[in-house]
Order: C-alpha cells, then structure tokens, then sequence
C-alpha cells in the first residue's frame, strides 16, 4: 500500500512541469531512439551491462545524439535490491536538426544507482534511483569548435518508475507485455541556474523472444528545460533490444 501511495505522489508531481510550461516559449520535435542492451552474467550476483543508444530527429533527419555506457551491477543477497556503478559517453549534436553548425560535444558521465523490484501477481513495478555527475567538454569563445579537456557541470539525480503487465503468452517463454512508466530528472550543483531537468512519461509494448532476447517499442514524452528558461516538448519513438547472455561457468 506505501509502494501505490509513493507511486501515486511522484506521477502527480511528474505533470508538474508540463503544467507550468503551458505558457512557456516551447519547441515541439520529433525523434526516433534505436538502443541495444547486452548483459554478461559474471554469476548469480554479478553482471556488466554495455549499452549503445542513437537517437536522431525525424523531420528533418538530422543526428541528436549517441550514447555508449558500460555498468557493472551487484545483487544484493534477496532483498530485491540491485548496486549499480558505471561511466558513460554522450556524443551530442545541435539541438537544432535545421542548425548549420555540425559540431559534436562529448559529455562523460559517471553514474551510481539503486534498483528495486516489486511483484504484485502478474504485475511487475521496477524502482530505478541513479546519481549522475556530468562533465562537459571545453569549447572555443564563439562556441564553434572544441578545447582542450572537460569541466565539471552539474550533479543530475533521476528517479524512473516502470510497470509492466503481460497480456499475451504465445509460447513458453514468448509473452507480450504492456509498460508504461515515467522518469523525473532534477540538477543540483554550484552553476545550476535551474533544478526540473527533464520529464519522460512512457508507454508501450514489450516483447519476450526467448529468455535472453526481449524487444520493447515504446512512444516517449519528453519535457526538458533549457538554460534560458524555455522547453523542448519532444515525441519521441523508442525502440530497445536487450539481451542477456548465458551466465559465465567458472572451471574447478
């Protein structure tokens, strides 16, 4: 019952944001997002995760951004709760599709986070709380080209709510889901100006091929503030293979 109260709070909070940019300058967009996920079981409490994500504007078709993170995650004992510490490289283009400008900045990011599972029947509700520092790379005066090394931006702290429920068994191991969820971002730090990052509210389909081997295609809202106070109002196109390999046997 606390776990539905919780839940209800943060998805009345969520809309928050998107109320208060009803009067806002906002720039809507369009975009599609391919991700692969591939997990390598070291044992029964220990795995690496290595994920690679493109995502570009449709109209006009123009690159966004690709992003490359490897995590290893720890199970801890049968509480339900997973550790996890990774790293992350972000490639960012303008987020303009229509901008002349073809500079690329690279943002790393380094990542700690804690994962919960709640099961209630065939219901599935996933708890996702990660701290993100994110270091951003130096450019020039006119910001055209970049410098030399990367500076310390911002703290981001991302808390990611996901519900699952399956309607549709077509074979053993083979089921359709339903997923919807949502995902709130807030910055905190020294040169933050502005603390709501970002809100992404989600919902779509997800299907199991085989125990290893899923796919989920989901439609993504995305609201996320910009430094000079206006928003990006984003529709976005998510389309995510993730895949587990067999666990690693050790010889004796």
């Amino acid at each position: 019952m606390k776990a539905l109260t919780y839940t209800s709070i943060f998805l009345f909070l969520s809309f928050l944001p998107k109320a208060s940019i009803a009067q806002k300058d906002v720039t809507h967009q369009q975009l599609i997002w391919y991700g692969y996920f591939l997990t390598l079981p070291i044992d029964e409490n220990w795995s690496v995760v290595t994920e690679v994500q493109e995502r570009h504007f449709v109209k006009p078709f123009a690159q966004h951004q690709l992003s490359l993170r490897a995590h290893v995650n720890r199970k801890i004992g049968k509480s339900g709760w997973v550790a996890t510490a990774g790293f992350a490289t972000f490639f960012q283009s303008p987020n303009n599709p229509r901008s002349e400008l073809d500079l690329v900045e690279p943002e790393l990011r380094a990542h700690i986070e804690m994962a919960y599972k709640q099961k209630f029947e065939k219901l599935t509700v996933d708890h996702r709380y990660r701290a993100e520092a994110r270091y951003f790379h130096y450019l020039n005066l006119e910001k055209t080209e970049l410098a030399d090394g990367y500076y310390f931006g911002a703290f981001r702290f991302r808390y990611r709510i996901t519900a699952s429920y399956p309607i549709w068994k077509i074979k053993e191991n083979q089921v359709l889901k339903v997923i919807a969820g949502d995902e709130l971002m807030v910055q905190a730090g020294k040169k933050v100006s502005y603390t709501f990052d970002q809100n992404r509210l989600s919902a779509g389909l997800g299907l199991s091929i085989s125990p290893g081997l899923n796919v989920e295609a989901t439609y993504q809202k995305w609201i996320n503030q910009r430094q000079n106070g206006a928003y990006f109002n984003r529709d976005i196109i998510r389309i995510v293979v993730n895949h587990r390999l067999a666990t690693i046997k050790t010889q004796k």
